[in-house]
């Protein structure tokens, strides 16, 4: 066989074949594997200029550091776990939540791990798994409760975490919250500007904390703008938008049919709007609606409602600074945060 034949049947270097590493890194910019390794470490005794070649020569060939060898290095698995329930898909929640923390922790050695689970099944569980197996530094939830197991668990595990939303526990921890009181008396005030006088609320489900918030708001509005109340609890946020629809028909047709609603999401709004359509009524003359939203979709498809936005991917960023924050130490009172609405 001549060298030729050799060189063509030869193997094709390993750099090529196999996952990009330190050494790949090292022989590609002419350092050694301590520099570059100190290098994406943002060491200060490294050279920023030293820094940029390195990040971008990883960048270029997809290095990605071995968790399993950061693990047993450090004890860190560089992984954030976003607990999210599967419902919460419906209501335009996730996609944006997710773009706000990635875009936080891209320029950390940090990687995002969602993990789903069903509201109706064990909420703690998921949050369990990951502490008792060591899956991640930090975890963020969500659908916080007044007297939440899960902060009371990881409170007392002392492990890193943050919440969308707040609990009425004593327990001082890092959240990221709307004002949601704020919204429903402005909503509130909104409607009695326009005439309303009877006006129904779509509210989250009552073992939330953020009911209390929103309900806090709205009882207030009604007292302070001289309005009455209709009740509507047959449904909550947490309902199909073919039950919230139906229910909402129902209460259109009774006696007790109100001229103003507050609506607690987009998604509901959207089911409220069909069966107030169903008995024959229409938006802006027969009914106002002030509606939170966490994008601008409801108001392209029906104008006359008043949106007020909820900004989810800001919520994102706040709450993927909190839980890093938190692992770097930084006390709970210093990583809380409230948006309002827009």
């Amino acid at each position: 066989m001549d060298e030729k034949t050799k060189s063509r049947q030869a193997p094709a270097p390993s750099s090529l074949q196999e996952r990009p590493t330190l050494k790949t890194i090292a022989f590609m910019t002419g350092l050694g594997i301590t520099t570059v390794s100190r290098a994406l470490k943002d060491a200060p005794d490294i050279g920023a200029e030293t820094k940029e070649r390195v990040r971008l020569v990883a960048k270029q060939v997809g290095y990605q550091p071995n968790r399993a060898g950061v693990r047993l290095r450090t004890g860190k698995t560089n992984v954030i776990s976003l607990v999210l329930s599967l419902e919460e898909e419906v209501m335009g929640l996730t996609s944006p939540i997710v773009v706000g923390i990635s875009e936080v922790l891209a320029s950390t050695p940090y990687h995002l791990v969602i993990t789903p689970y069903r509201f109706s099944k064990d909420a703690l569980a998921p949050v369990r798994y990951v502490l008792d197996t060591g899956a991640a530094d930090g975890v963020i939830i969500s659908r916080t409760e007044p007297k939440d197991p899960r902060v009371e668990l990881m409170m007392e595990r002392n492990f890193p975490f943050a919440t969308h939303g707040r609990t009425d526990m004593g327990l001082v921890h890092p959240y990221h919250d709307f004002d949601n009181e704020g919204f429903a008396y402005e909503a509130v005030r909104r409607l009695a500007k326009l005439g309303r006088k009877r006006i129904v609320l779509l509210q989250p489900p009552p073992n939330l904390t953020f009911h209390r918030h929103m309900r806090k708001g709205f009882d207030a509005g009604i007292r302070d703008f001289g309005v009455e109340a209709v009740a509507f609890n047959s449904v909550d946020l947490d309902n199909s938008l073919v039950e919230i629809r139906a229910s909402f028909e129902t209460l259109m047709r009774s006696d007790d049919a109100p001229d103003g609603i507050v609506s607690g999401s987009g998604a509901g709004s959207i089911a409220l709007i069909a069966g107030l359509e169903a008995v024959g009524k229409k938006l802006s003359q027969d009914v106002d609606m002030v509606s939170k939203v966490p994008s601008d979709f409801l108001s392209w498809l029906r104008p006359e409602v008043i949106t007020m936005n909820e900004d989810i991917r800001h919520a994102g960023r706040e709450l993927a600074r909190a839980v890093i924050g938190r692992i770097a130490g930084l006390p709970a009172e210093e990583l809380q945060s409230l948006s309002q609405a827009r």
